[in-house]
């Protein structure tokens, strides 16, 4: 399994750039055995995109010019193939997880430290809302500050006894002697892991020294603190280099965590400086279903909000549309015309959809891939229409498309057709489906691949590979297509049961 992974490695990992002076490491090789499905943790998606790729984005925008390292372990194979190959991406396999200390030490050995100069980041690969903003700032505040590492930190607001984040450890007024810590205080001495903290003697202080004094917490008093470590982290590339494999896994998991490397960092007289985001929301993470239930409900919020002013959305809690759609519609309403775009309840839009003026789509509307509508539409309940990535699907001005119906692939809908209730319509890549204008189809009718002239009425018909041509009668009228039934196949293998 190891030697498929590592072909995997090799196949999809591009070159190592020294000249970028960023590299952010990814850790994506973690169980998630909390998660409770067989779906890689990293693979989960918030608003349709894995957390791991969103992690990942969110480097590649934040960071600017950067190198990006995803260390993968359980379910590698997935993952490496959702990021894919690009550009200044490369992978290093974690084979027994043996904590985040070790996953940095992993990826380390995917270039040669000693040539490099730079800035090193580590981020969660299950941090679904960080965006790329708040890696900027992030990034920004390590460079003012002139630190050697620098922790990104969040502020607790719950029931401390529910805190199972690693609390960060603060430099106190005074050490266990009264005397003052002066400029020491508030210095960032530690992180201490929750299951560690719990694991403490509730009789004894737990003692740090930092620059020779030493200090004193209670257990309780690491319990209640509720200054958390979110898992991010930047580094100056030198310092890290020399205490990266210096990390003892004396703890009670026995693993090796990157938390450590703030007492390495302290005991070596490098700087450690800790910063907490604008947002709060971005450094969450999860390790289950509920929490990343939460985590979507935000990301669905922030997208309501980007929309409210601009489109009517019937439930702002249920309702999906793809980024690049919500852009595109961002861009429309830039131009000044108002879009009278109205979502209904349940809506699903998917990425590619190309939106435009004056559509309605009314409750439980699926659509997905390139679907191009033009102007003035509406589509009922409970209608999917879909096609391939390699196809396109045109709805041209004035259709209307009814309840149910289910209409996928390579297909042109003409101007002002109408396709009524259960309907089933396909296109195909070698039989794309082409209905003309004004054309009415309704009943049960099933129709495949098929060129169907302009004004043509369908009714109670199955049509396959046909081409219906506009046949005027002698009164002027147009012939109605109804009840066409094909032959049937496999006749003969069916008898009446007596």
């Amino acid at each position: 399994m190891n030697e498929k992974i590592d072909n995997l490695i090799v196949e999809y990992s591009s070159e190592f750039d020294y000249s970028k002076k960023n590299t952010a490491i990814i850790l994506a090789a973690g169980h998630g055995k909390r998660i409770k499905s067989n779906t890689s943790k990293m693979l989960h998606k918030i608003w349709g995109v894995p957390t791991v790729e969103r992690v990942y984005d969110a480097c590649k925008k934040g960071l600017d010019s950067t190198n990006l390292i995803i260390v993968v372990g359980i379910k590698a194979e997935d993952v490496i193939k959702v990021i894919g190959k690009r550009e200044a991406t490369l992978f290093a396999h974690q084979a027994e997880q043996n904590g985040t200390g070790h996953a940095v030490q992993v990826a380390l050995e995917k270039f040669d430290m000693t040539k490099y100069d730079g800035t090193v980041y580590v981020f969660p690969g299950d941090m679904g809302l960080i965006d790329a903003e708040s890696v900027s700032d992030f990034k920004d505040s390590f460079d003012k500050s002139k630190m050697d590492m620098m922790v990104l930190t969040g502020l607790y607001e719950g029931d401390p006894i529910e805190n199972s984040y690693g609390r960060i450890i603060r430099v106190k007024g005074k050490d266990i002697n009264g005397n003052s810590a002066n400029e020491d205080e508030g210095k960032v001495v530690e992180i201490k892991e929750n299951k560690d903290i719990h694991s403490l003697d509730e009789k004894k202080q737990y003692q740090i020294t930092f620059n020779d004094r030493v200090y004193g917490y209670s257990k309780n008093e690491l319990i209640e603190n509720n200054e958390f470590n979110s898992g991010v982290y930047s580094f100056k590339s030198k310092p890290l280099l020399e205490l990266i494999h210096k990390i003892e896994s004396n703890n009670a998991q026995k693993e090796i965590y990157i938390t450590d490397l703030i007492g390495l960092f302290n005991k070596a007289k490098y700087s450690v400086g800790a910063v907490s985001p604008q947002k709060q929301y971005v450094i969450m993470g999860f390790n289950n279903k509920s929490v990343l239930k939460q985590m979507e409900a935000i990301y669905r919020k922030l997208q309501y909000e980007k929309l409210k002013d601009i489109v009517e959305i019937d439930d702002p809690e249920d309702f999906y549309i793809a980024e690049d759609v919500i852009e595109n519609i961002i861009e429309a309403d830039k131009a000044g015309t108002p879009l009278d775009l109205k979502i209904g309840k349940g809506v699903y839009i998917g990425k590619g959809v190309n939106l435009n003026y004056n559509i309605e789509l009314k409750k439980n509307v699926f659509i997905d891939g390139n679907v191009s509508f033009g102007t003035n539409i509406k589509i009922w309940e409970n209608a999917h229409l879909s096609c391939y990535p390699n196809q396109s699907f045109i709805i041209n001005d004035n259709v209307e498309i009814l309840w149910g119906d289910i209409i996928k692939g390579n297909i042109i809908i003409g101007e002002g057709a109408r396709i009524e209730s259960s309907v089933n319509m396909t296109g195909s890549d070698e039989y794309p489906l082409r209905i003309g204008k004004n054309v009415i189809i309704k009943g049960t009718s099933y129709i495949f691949g098929s060129i169907i002239d302009d004004d043509i009425f369908i009714e109670h018909s199955v049509i396959i590979q046909k081409k219906v041509d506009k046949l005027i009668k002698k009164d002027g009228k147009i012939q109605k297509i109804k009840f066409y039934l094909p032959m049937p196949e496999g006749i003969d293998a069916i008898e009446e049961l007596k």
